[in-house]
């Protein structure tokens, strides 16, 4: 049967797509739906037509499904922000482990995964430290506030998003009150018009300081001393300012940030680590949850003290410093100036010593500092954007072979592609965990720990250590295995010259005129205490003393 735009059709929704929309056939004519629930029966008008399958639009609930349940927000369908919000919480958590399972299996072709259960939140709501309230008038001319329909820039009112914390609604009561009694227009995207364009709400969830920031068309806000006294009756107001955005595009925030009153940011804490919040920084939404994520990706790192790290795309420093706090030293990476500047100003604040930060591209940064100054990772840490890790990147982790990669990630489709590459070229899958950073949503957040494949045969053999010649032991040690044991274990870069002196000291031959000054009054530089140790070290290892 053949069919059309507008049809209406009944189905029994036995499958969910990766966007959260219910999965069901019409005479083998699959229909996805949206708003549509797995167990439900359904009638749907057909929104648009292909060959086979097609988009429908949810008309009716004929059967409810066990797992449906009756959202929390009512503004929930036409918002289309909470995809999940009408399945119940635990079948949400199934969704999501089956999402993660499935981009595993069939983009990255894994099997008999390492899969451990995933990590859900105690109360899925009102979990969001931040939210990016659009102003506009509604149809009737009136100032309203919420978040855009799907696809769409069309404001549906909402200033109590169930997500968010209670204080919004009132700071977004007092900034329209505010504006309506100044004759304060929002901003208008058709004509370019217009003040205010977004209000910016941040909360410390442990420290419960607050920060509103207001996005305008503009310089200054009229009468912006009455707003001050408004928006400080709110208890826990520590930060209030204005961002500059004059440019016609969908980009919410400006780069000009100007603090009308109190502090230029506030603060928050992921287990033990303190961080400074800016308007324009970039934090973890969720840190309830941020903190079960990084306390997986350290367990999975390892750690005990004497490893060196790198931390690529690194942001603030959230990750780094975590780390930190095991590792004996990490470096990090990342591409915006001021995320590295907020980094370093957090390790101050919490007395870390142990990190450095690099401002660039992942993967130009690695790459340079891996071949020209050869710096060595014991661990790597990715948690790179969406679109996964350059290539070019997951090419210069090879090269520098480190014990263990852990991996996360905020999307599995791209993640199951670069697990696939490390994987086919010597790293093992080890352990994955799905971590529900978004409760309501259908994004799932990843950590995975990735280790060296062993080789698949091992050949056993008995040698009578009396047999071994010393001196070809000796050998067998070069000057550049030497070298390479020094950087690997003691991150320090030593010359042959270095090598061949403390060899002489502790009585190695080496050839008569090795590494002597060309000309007669030169100088030669002597080995610093600290490369004599590790070289001496190496020597050790290689059984040369």
């Amino acid at each position: 049967m053949e069919f059309r735009k507008n049809d209406i059709v009944t189905l029994e929704i036995v499958d969910c797509g990766t966007d959260g929309e219910g999965i069901g056939k019409a005479d083998g004519f699959t229909v996805f739906v949206k708003d549509a629930v797995i167990g439900d029966t359904v009638t749907a008008k057909i929104m648009k037509a292909k060959k086979n399958y097609g988009y429908g639009r949810l008309m009716e609930i004929l059967n409810a499904s066990p797992y449906r349940v009756e959202p929390v927000c009512p503004s929930a369908r036409q918002c289309g922000g909470c995809q999940l919000q009408a399945v119940s919480y635990e079948e949400q958590k199934v969704f999501k482990e089956k999402k993660l399972r499935g981009h595993l299996e069939r983009i990255g072709g894994f099997t008999n995964l390492p899969m451990e259960p995933l990590i859900g939140m105690d109360e899925p709501y009102h979990y969001r430290n931040k939210a990016q309230f659009p102003v506009g008038r509604n149809k009737e001319g009136k100032i309203v506030a919420g978040f855009y329909a799907g696809r769409t820039h069309a404001i549906i009112e909402n200033r109590d998003c169930a997500l968010g914390i209670p204080e919004n609604k009132d700071v977004l009561d007092r900034v329209i009150a505010h504006m309506e009694k100044y004759n304060i227009a929002p901003y208008d995207e058709v004509t370019g018009k217009g003040l205010v364009r977004h209000i910016f709400v941040r909360h410390g969830y442990f420290t419960g300081e607050l920060m509103v920031c207001l996005i305008i068309n503009g310089q200054d806000l009229p009468h912006q001393k009455e707003l001050i006294e408004k928006l400080c009756e709110i208890p826990g107001m520590t930060s209030i300012s204005l961002n500059i955005n004059k440019k016609r595009s969908n980009v919410i925030l400006g780069d000009k940030v100007k603090t009308i009153w109190g502090k230029e940011y506030i603060t928050d804490k992921i287990g033990d680590i303190s961080y400074e919040i800016s308007p324009l920084s970039f934090f973890q939404v969720n840190p309830k949850q941020t903190w079960k994520l990084y306390s997986k990706a350290l367990e999975y790192a390892d750690l005990h003290g004497e490893e060196t790290v790198w931390d690529l795309y690194c942001g603030i420093g959230t990750i780094s410093l975590f780390l930190a706090q095991k590792a004996k030293f990490v470096r990090g990476v990342e591409i915006v100036p001021a995320a590295i500047e907020d980094a370093k100003r957090n390790a101050q604040i919490n007395h870390i010593e142990n990190v450095e930060f690099f401002v660039g591209k992942a993967e130009e940064v690695l790459p340079r500092e891996y071949e020209k100054n050869g710096v060595y990772a014991d661990v790597i840490v990715v948690d790179p954007p969406r679109k996964g890790c350059d290539e070019m990147l997951l090419k210069t982790i090879l090269k520098m072979q480190p014990k263990r990669v852990v991996y996360v990630s905020c999307d599995s489709a791209t993640l199951a592609r670069d697990l696939r590459f490390l994987c086919d070229n010597g790293y093992e899958l080890k352990k994955v965990c799905g971590v529900d950073q978004f409760p309501q949503t259908v994004h799932v957040e990843t950590v995975c720990l990735l280790g060296k494949r062993k080789p698949d045969a091992t050949i056993e053999i008995d040698l009578d250590l009396n047999e071994l010649d010393a001196t070809s032991a000796e050998l067998k040690a070069t000057y550049q295995e030497i070298k390479d044991y020094v950087l690997k274990e003691f991150g320090l870069k030593v010359s042959s010259l270095y090598i061949s002196q403390v060899k002489r000291k502790c009585g190695i031959e080496v050839g008569e005129n090795y590494n002597l000054p060309k000309s007669e009054n030169a100088r030669v530089q002597q080995c610093p205490k600290e490369k004599e140790d590790a070289i001496k070290a190496a020597l050790k290892y290689f059984a040369m003393i």
